[in-house]
């Protein structure tokens, strides 16, 4: 071997050596950027044990708005009015009811009660105070039914969007709720092939697709059913007598805090006059503002004007 050959194999021994020293020596380095970066997952553990995910965005010291989706959607169904609100400065938070979207499927505890209480987990945990609460639909029977049994002591203001207050299902002290029938009729479509019953509420009667001159929106009518199918098929069926059968009237008589009822008047789902009509009339100095032709899904088809009439009573 020549000196030329040597010094090439002393320096390709070197370059050798310094590739594994290098990682060795820089480990504690990488793995410290690593464990500055991370963050614990968005869950927080109800009082059974259930696994509620959220979400929880905007400035941290914003004021707060707590949003409950309705059924059997999860908390992106509001991402519209969270990203809208976030943007205003508001801290927005909104976790998937037991049961839907990326929350844990208990086989028991699918009820008001239940859900009510994981709302109440959620704002203790985050420490949350001078809360607006906001219920879409089966969220607007959870936010009722918290009131009910938590108080407003954390609560600021309320808005119940569609909600199925105070009570859906027809009794002899209800007699505009709507028959059993309707609501054994959404069992059974559960049972027999809920993938397709979410695609025909979907682009049916909940975005109000079914009237004439209608405009059907495939990414809408897509996104309901995937988060439908995200959610547990006993859990959204139990569900479907929370919040037809669950009677909010001496929940709604306890709210003492300002309170806007927003509803549309083609709602198919949930028909204006049992519900955001009676609401109106029950709770203290309610005020209700009906979306002329809106249908349930509002919340999307209308909700530039949703949007801004959140600010507006926030602000107020």
């Amino acid at each position: 071997m020549n000196s030329m050959q040597r010094k090439l194999s002393t320096i390709a021994a070197a370059l050798i050596l310094a590739a594994v020293a290098v990682p060795s020596m820089a480990a504690p380095a990488l793995s410290a950027k690593r464990t500055e970066a991370t963050q614990t997952s968005s869950y927080i553990t109800a009082a059974d044990g259930a696994q509620l995910y959220y979400k929880d965005w905007g400035p941290k010291d914003g004021p707060v708005v707590v949003f409950s989706h309705g059924w059997p959607l999860s908390s992106d169904s509001w991402e519209s009015q969270m990203n809208f609100l976030a943007a205003n400065g508001y801290r927005v938070v909104a976790h998937d009811r037991r049961g839907h979207g990326r929350s844990s499927q208990p086989w028991d505890g699918n009820d008001m009660d239940h859900y009510a209480d994981d709302l109440a987990a959620v704002i203790k945990a985050l420490d949350l105070k001078d809360a607006t609460l906001v219920g879409f639909s089966t969220g607007g029977g959870e936010v009722a039914r918290y009131i009910g049994r938590h108080g407003t002591t954390k609560v600021r203001k309320a808005v119940l969007v569609a909600a199925v207050t105070p009570l859906m299902l027809k009794t002899a002290t209800n007699p505009a709720g709507l028959p059993v029938d309707v609501f054994d009729g959404i069992r059974k479509g559960s049972l027999n092939n809920r993938s397709q019953l979410y695609l025909d509420i979907a682009s049916g009667p909940f975005y109000g697709y079914n009237r004439p001159g209608s405009a059907p929106s495939q990414g809408l009518i897509q996104s309901f059913w995937a988060q439908g199918m995200q959610a547990g098929h006993k859990n959204t069926y139990d569900s479907v007598a929370a919040f037809s059968a669950t009677d909010f009237r001496d929940d709604l008589k306890k709210f003492d805090v300002p309170t806007l009822v927003i509803h549309g008047d083609d709602d198919q789902i949930v028909p204006i006059d049992a519900s955001g009509r009676a609401t109106a009339k029950l709770v203290k100095h309610a005020k209700l503002i009906v979306y002329p032709g809106a249908p349930h899904g509002l919340a999307d088809t209308h909700k530039d004007r949703l949007n801004q009439d959140l600010l507006d009573f926030l602000r107020n």
